[in-house]
C-alpha cells in the first residue's frame, strides 16, 4: 500500500451520530486538519465521500471557541447542521481535544455553538436561534404537500423551521402516514421536515427529512438541525412536552435516537456518537 506523505496526510474520522451501535445512525466525514484547503476542495471532498455532510476543523479565531468548523453537504456550505456538530465534537475530543471550560465551544458560520458532555458519553448542543419561523404561506404549504404527496387533511400544523437549513416543517396526524410518504419530484429543491406522534415504545415522535442532494431529492437518515427547529416550534406552541425523544431513519434501515429538552432559555439536542473509521486523507 502506498504510504501517505507527511505533507498531504490529514487526520480523518467517520463518525456515526445519534446511535450507540455503528451503522444505525447518520454518518459524517470529519477532516481534523483542514488548514490550507479551499472551499472548492472541501466541497469536492464532501461529494467524494458520498455522505450527506462532511466537516472541516481548524483552529478558532474567536477567543472563546475551542475549534472552528466548516460544514458542507454535496451542494453547498451550511452555516450550521446538527449531526455534523455532534460528530465533529466527538471526533475532536477523541483525537485529544481539550476544551477551555466546562463546555465545548464550536465556532461556525452560525456563530458560537455550546456543546456539553452528558452521562454515558453522549453529547448535546444548544440549538442556535431560528432565522425564520411562523406558518407557511398557502403557496409554500401547497408546494410542500405536492412534493411529498400529502393530503391536506393529514396536516395538524405547519411552520418555517429555519436555523441554517431552511426547513419547511409539517406535523402529521399519525406515524403511519409519515412512514407512507413517497416524494413525487426527484428534482425538488425544498428542505422538508415531517414529524408525527409515535406509537413506538420509549419514543414520543417520529421524523423524516428530505432535501436536494447531488443525486436529486433525497432523505436524510437522522437530522439534528431539523429536530432542533421542530422542538423550538412544538414545545413553544405547547404541541410537545419540554422533554421528548424522537426516532428517525426507519425508512432507510436506521435507528437514530434524538433527545430534546428545554432547560431555562436553551434547547438542548442530545445524541450518542461512535467512530466507525479512523485514518488519514490525502488531499
Amino acid at each position: 500500500m502506498e504510504m501517505l506523505s507527511k505533507a498531504s496526510a490529514r487526520r480523518f474520522k467517520q463518525v456515526d451520530v445519534f446511535t450507540q451501535r455503528p451503522l444505525l445512525g447518520n454518518p459524517v466525514a470529519v477532516l481534523l486538519d483542514s488548514e490550507g484547503l479551499s472551499a472548492e476542495q472541501m466541497l469536492r471532498f464532501t461529494r467524494w465521500t458520498r455522505l450527506s455532510e462532511a466537516t472541516f476543523l481548524s483552529p478558532p479565531r474567536h477567543p472563546k471557541a475551542d475549534y472552528a468548523l466548516r460544514i458542507f453537504d454535496p451542494c453547498r456550505e451550511l452555516p450550521f447542521a446538527g449531526h455534523p456538530t455532534l460528530g465533529s465534537c466527538h471526533a475532536w475530543l477523541e483525537a485529544g481535544g481539550t476544551p477551555k471550560g466546562d463546555e465545548i465551544i464550536q465556532e461556525c458560520a452560525a456563530g458560537l455553538v455550546r456543546i456539553r458532555r452528558e452521562r454515558g458519553g453522549a453529547l448535546a448542543f444548544a440549538a442556535p436561534p431560528l432565522l425564520k419561523s411562523g406558518p407557511l404561506s398557502p403557496l409554500e404549504l401547497s408546494e410542500a404537500l405536492t412534493a411529498l404527496s400529502i393530503e391536506p387533511s393529514a396536516v395538524r400544523g405547519h411552520q418555517w423551521c429555519d436555523n441554517g437549513p431552511g426547513w419547511r416543517a409539517l406535523l402529521l396526524d399519525s406515524a403511519a402516514r409519515l412512514h407512507a410518504l413517497k416524494p413525487r419530484d426527484p428534482h425538488c429543491q425544498l428542505d422538508l421536515g415531517v414529524i408525527a406522534p409515535s406509537d413506538r415504545a420509549g419514543c414520543d415522535f417520529e421524523v423524516r427529512a428530505f432535501f436536494p442532494g447531488e443525486g436529486g431529492f433525497t432523505e436524510d437518515p437522522v437530522t439534528g438541525s431539523l429536530n432542533a427547529a421542530l422542538a423550538e416550534w412544538l414545545i413553544g406552541a405547547g404541541l410537545a412536552p419540554p422533554r421528548y425523544t424522537v426516532h428517525q431513519g426507519h425508512a432507510l434501515g436506521r435507528e437514530g435516537v434524538v433527545r430534546l429538552s428545554y432547560e431555562g432559555r436553551s434547547l438542548w439536542v442530545e445524541g450518542d456518537a461512535v467512530t466507525v473509521l479512523n485514518g488519514a486523507a490525502q488531499l
